[in-house]
């Protein structure tokens, strides 16, 4: 197996401190530096001297203007500056991440159904902003998705992502989350590859392994591709995920992409509406979009999406945002950057699985799978699956660019005059009301009008929990079988059951139903017990988390 190549010395960077190295591959090194003003800890991504030239320099250039645009959104990892440093290396100065991405935590286990679905959301949420603004992510995988330090999924690595004006199909290639089209003789992206690539990640946060990754088995890049070509999606293997879930599931990564959702939010949308089988607290969607206007109707799904206005969004970068890998036909394998936390494992072979980001200049005139000698790993003997896989091909062939998804006319901006005139009409109407009713009863001439809706009837329906009074009066009290927690409903409703889970740090919840206001939960260890609680209507609703804590 090929050395891992050390990681070049940090730059000095004026207001910038050095702390330790966080990652290092074929592209780019990334450091820990502490910012002196704001002080504050940040993840700097600096380009390799080996690659540093002027097409390579502006397509990394072009990866800062994307991120830039795009990183207002929650699930997006921020970018903070770009420039470039005394020694001529440019770099990137980005939000840092400390915890485990996903590809380190579903390594360690499976992550709940709750979790799953929550993360899933957020992260298409991202996608979806991505692709109202011309860009495609084209490389969606647990490695790409890193954690806050509050414990929210940030997407990052956009550097080989592409907008509407990009010039060339070249993509890269992280074969387990790729789909079927990524390996065709003329290989192709569009937004239902991203929705393919979201759908592979959330199945790999469920199952603990990638879509076709087979336990036991040769999982090979070639037998991998032949998989995701002609292989239906293997079950998940929980009895706690719905067939609902299973279902979404396997449109989104259906073979023929025209099968598939349409569009990220739709997938987004599929997945709360499991949350909300399931009884879970419905996570919103969070969408930037510059259509979108302060004053403009609300949306149509009852404040499940929350759609909020942007300018700074352009697709037109300066130099356009294409590519942001440096182009090569005949590069040696080079290790792939891959940020991860310091102290993770070291990966695994790749006689395993290749779970890396496979470069493609040109599409070659055979396809992928035929490229690749059966049983052998998909690139050079021994290359690690932590290494980027550059192949040469033939000619570029000329591909239709993708075209962002049209989408619903927005409601609209009402102009003032037009909002006076209905202010006035319904008064109008009002007035017209208190007249029918009240005249007759001063006249004595009419019975009293029968009401037309109840109180039940006309209470809104609030799927993200806003209205629902959050419990209240949690104490725990220390009992022989451990901590017993009791709480009180401020306004109780009929069919009212209770949402609990216990609060951990770095742990995200997992709620149990109860229709009791009070359960009795094992002590923790530390000596510290703690549990988030919420009251859960009848109609799926759900209040905001109260937590305490014992002793």
């Amino acid at each position: 197996m090929s050395a891992k190549r050390a990681p070049m010395s940090p730059p000095d960077l004026p207001g910038f401190t050095y702390v330790d190295v966080l990652g290092s591959g074929g592209f780019a090194d990334v450091y820990l530096y502490e910012q002196h003003l704001p002080r504050r800890r940040v993840a700097v991504k600096v380009l390799l001297t080996e690659r540093i030239s002027t097409g390579s320099v502006s397509e990394f250039t072009a990866e800062a203007n994307v991120m830039a645009m795009l990183s207002t959104h929650p699930a997006i990892v921020t970018i903070y500056q770009a420039a470039v440093a005394r020694d001529g290396r440019p770099y990137l100065v980005m939000e840092y991440c400390p915890r485990p991405n996903l590809q380190v935590r579903y390594r360690r286990e499976p992550f709940s159904i709750a979790e799953s679905l929550r993360v899933g959301i957020q992260v298409a949420a991202a996608v979806e902003t991505a692709h109202r603004a011309g860009v495609l992510h084209r490389d969606i995988k647990p490695a790409n998705i890193l954690v806050t330090e509050y414990n929210r999924p940030a997407l990052t690595d956009f550097g080989i992502a592409s907008t509407t004006a990009a010039a060339s199909e070249s993509a890269g290639l992280s074969i387990p989350w790729s789909p079927p089209e990524s390996f065709a003789d003329v290989p192709h992206s569009d937004p239902r590859s991203d929705v393919y690539a979201l759908g592979a990640t959330v199945y790999t946060l469920l199952a603990g392994r990638s879509p076709f990754e087979i336990p036991d088995q040769r999982n090979t890049a070639a037998d991998l591709i032949q998989r995701i070509e002609t292989m239906p999606l293997p079950p998940l293997g929980r009895a706690d995920a719905p067939a609902s879930l299973m279902r979404t599931l396997e449109r989104a990564m259906a073979k023929p992409s025209a099968d598939r959702f349409e569009t990220a939010l739709a997938f987004a949308r599929a997945l709360q509406k499991v949350q909300i089988e399931l009884s879970h607290s419905v996570t919103p969607i969070d969408i930037l979009d510059d259509s979108a206007h302060e004053e403009a109707e609300p949306d149509e799904d009852d404040g499940l999406t929350r759609v909020r206005g942007v300018v700074s969004i352009n697709p037109e970068t300066s130099p356009a945002a294409g590519l942001t890998r440096p182009s090569a036909i005949t590069v040696p394998v080079a290790p792939r950057f891959d940020p991860i936390a310091p102290g993770t494992p070291p990966a695994t072979p790749a006689a395993s699985v290749a779970f890396d980001t496979v470069r493609r200049d040109a599409p070659p005139a055979a396809s992928v799978a035929d490229t690749v000698r059966p049983g052998a790993s998909f690139g050079a003997p021994g290359a690690s699956i932590d290494e980027t896989i550059v192949r040469s091909g033939a000619p570029v062939a000329p591909t239709a660019q993708f075209e962002t998804p049209a989408l619903p006319a927005p409601t609209g901006k009402k102009s003032r005059r037009a909002l006076w005139w209905s202010v006035s009409a319904a008064a109008v109407v009002i007035v017209g009301v208190i007249v029918g009713v009240s005249l007759p009863s001063i006249l004595g001439g009419g019975a009293e009008p029968k009401p037309t809706a109840t109180e039940e009837d006309s209470e809104p329906q609030d799927p993200i929990g806003i209205g629902v009074a959050a419990p209240e009066d949690l104490v725990g009290t220390v009992v022989p079988d451990g901590v017993a927690f009791t709480w009180t409903n401020p306004a109780p409703a009929e069919g009212d059951t209770y949402l609990w889970s216990l609060a951990q740090v770095g742990v995200a919840p997992d709620f149990t139903s109860t229709p009791e206001t009070g359960v009795t939960v094992p002590a923790d260890p530390t000596g510290k017990t703690c549990i988030e609680v919420m009251v859960r209507r009848a109609n799926g609703t759900a209040s905001e988390p109260t937590t305490e804590c014992t002793p």
